[in-house]
């Protein structure tokens, strides 16, 4: 006698391989290595992504197709900041050779955790030197693609 393997729902801890990718390509993709680890709804996953994993059952792999800002939201101008260079630094920052492009990790005011923001630009003026960085999730108003290797549930 067979047991019906177990099905994704709110509060699961998983076990899967994902890639996220949108028009320009990949964005994390975790098929070449180690599998993800982690429970729904703790902040991970997007909500939109953890929707698109409720009733899939061990052993599915499908990708979901998700229209432009469906994902991460809209790109929103409000996330396009100036930063004082000095106040990149004092965040523990290293201070050197930032270039247009580069990603920065921010810690989180708790300092339990971090968040990124990617170098659009540099001003240098009289009141000093800043960087303008943009703070969205890189997909935010972007279709992506989203496929998922589903290997285990609790």
């Amino acid at each position: 006698m067979s047991t019906a393997p177990a099905v994704i729902q709110p509060g699961s801890f998983l076990t899967l391989h994902y890639r996220l990718s949108g028009p320009k390509g990949d964005v994390v993709n975790t098929f070449p290595g180690t599998p993800a680890t982690l429970t729904l709804g703790t902040g991970l996953l997007a909500p939109a992504l953890e929707a698109c994993l409720f009733g899939m059952a061990e052993d599915t792999h499908t990708v979901f197709e998700l229209p432009a800002g469906v994902a991460f939201g809209e790109r929103n101008p409000v996330m396009l900041q100036w930063l004082a260079r000095q106040e990149v630094i004092d965040m523990g920052l290293p201070g050197e050779d930032y270039a247009v492009g580069d990603v920065l990790h921010f810690p989180t005011p708790n300092g339990e955790g971090e968040f990124a923001g990617v170098i659009l630009e540099f001003r240098t003026g009289k009141n000093g030197d800043a960087i303008r960085l943009d703070f969205n999730h890189p997909l935010a108003g972007q279709p992506v693609r989203f496929e998922v290797q589903i290997i285990s549930v609790l």
